[in-house]
């Protein structure tokens, strides 16, 4: 098949209706995140400790989720667990109404980590599973911007909406949830050829390197989001948030314009570059003294942010058979979850022994490392049967 021929099977519409349902989904679970600390102080008195841990509950059984959720894509269909995803999203808004108590809104919280692992996973899968293989790395990307515009968007209206009252965000959240299973239904089913033998398992093995190093990766990303703005003030520098904002403008911006960089050059390189450039984008802001170049530094950071987890991705796709790519792809962005639960606190630790900018220079050591471990992960000498 020819190039242009290739490029002609690309589903459009099929992947409207997956990047559109995984916006919606998401749009629907981050809306409660800006009313949620608020609510949980008025309605139950409660603590900062738990006011902290009904906000990131979702992320431990999304953690735990993940792999199994894409084993079951595997096996039942991409589609139908992206729609239970989407459904759970829109149930949990409904849940939000009811006087379950404290432990009932951890507990819907929970199950909204469940909705948020089968929502994104199977998508995922989802997407590879439809894309040309010389457009894999690129449609990965572009399925990654649409979940962060989605959570950029929620959280936004969420906050929006909390003029109106809760019940307007849990109503808004219902409604998200459902224009995403609509989008989601409105794909055919993918075929059913390729079910998995046998009990099928995580498939941990080809996830294992390029998940470590996206976990390793998730430390710079981690002490940017907590400490640029109190590293920059620390200097007298004002207005730090453009750092993250001009963070979060050149990581969609790279995969749109250069998200085919992975499939054309491979993903090794690829990933050589980008680590290099997460690890020098933090070192300049470590150093920066004022407020240009530590934008400068965030502008760095992101273009190599960006592209490194579709290209670790897609190393995980060339070690992985069709048939068990959801497993695989559930383990690999588990070590996400994984990496931003212990870089947290970590880096919370090096600030106040070390002082802000060691902040970055660890993430800076930590991103050079996520490039030596991908070099570990081995190479597939002919065209894998992953891509279909």
């Amino acid at each position: 098949m020819t190039k242009p021929e290739e490029e002609s099977t690309v589903p459009r519409r099929a992947f409207v209706g997956i990047f559109g349902g995984l916006f919606s989904g998401y749009i629907g679970l981050t809306a409660a995140i800006p009313v949620l600390p608020g609510f949980v102080r008025e309605s139950f008195g409660a603590a900062d400790f738990t006011v902290g841990l009904v906000v990131t509950a979702t992320a431990l059984t999304a953690l735990l989720v993940r792999p199994v959720s894409g084993h079951l894509a595997d096996r039942y269909g991409h589609r139908l667990v992206m729609q239970m995803g989407a459904l759970i999203v829109a149930v949990g808004g409904v849940l939000y109404f009811l006087p379950l108590g404290l432990a009932g809104l951890i507990a819907v919280r929970l199950l909204l980590g469940v909705g948020e692992a089968s929502l994104f996973t199977a998508g995922a899968v989802w997407t590879v599973s439809l894309a040309p293989h010389s457009r894999r790395g690129q449609l990965i990307g572009l399925y990654g911007v649409s979940m962060w515009g989605g959570i950029s968007v929620g959280t936004f209206l969420g906050a929006a909406l909390q003029p109106f009252g809760f019940g307007a965000v849990w109503g808004f959240s219902i409604a998200a949830g459902l224009v995403g299973l609509v989008l989601i239904s409105s794909v055919p089913a993918p075929s059913r050829s390729g079910r998995p033998s046998g009990g099928g398992g995580l498939l941990l093995g080809p996830a294992l390197l390029p998940g470590t190093a996206l976990a390793l990766a998730a430390a710079g990303y981690a002490g940017l989001a907590a400490f640029v703005v109190l590293h920059l003030q620390a200097r007298g520098i004002q207005a730090g948030v453009a750092v993250l904002s001009g963070f979060s403008a050149v990581y969609a911006g790279t995969r749109l314009f250069i998200g085919h960089l992975p499939d054309r050059l491979g993903p090794r390189p690829v990933v050589i570059w980008s680590g290099i450039g997460e690890a020098v984008g933090l070192l300049i802001i470590a150093l920066a003294p004022n407020l240009p170049i530590a934008v400068f530094g965030g502008l760095i950071m992101g273009v190599g942010f960006s592209l490194l987890h579709p290209s670790l991705a897609l190393m995980v796709m060339n070690l992985t058979d069709k048939s068990k790519q959801g497993a695989a792809i559930g383990a690999y962005t588990s070590f996400w979850d994984l990496g931003l639960s212990v870089w947290g606190p970590v880096i919370g630790v090096v600030a106040t022994g070390f002082g802000y900018p060691a902040v970055f220079v660890v993430g800076a050591v930590c991103a050079a490392a996520a490039v030596g471990v991908a070099l570990c992960v081995r190479q597939p000498s002919a065209q894998p049967t992953a891509t279909g």
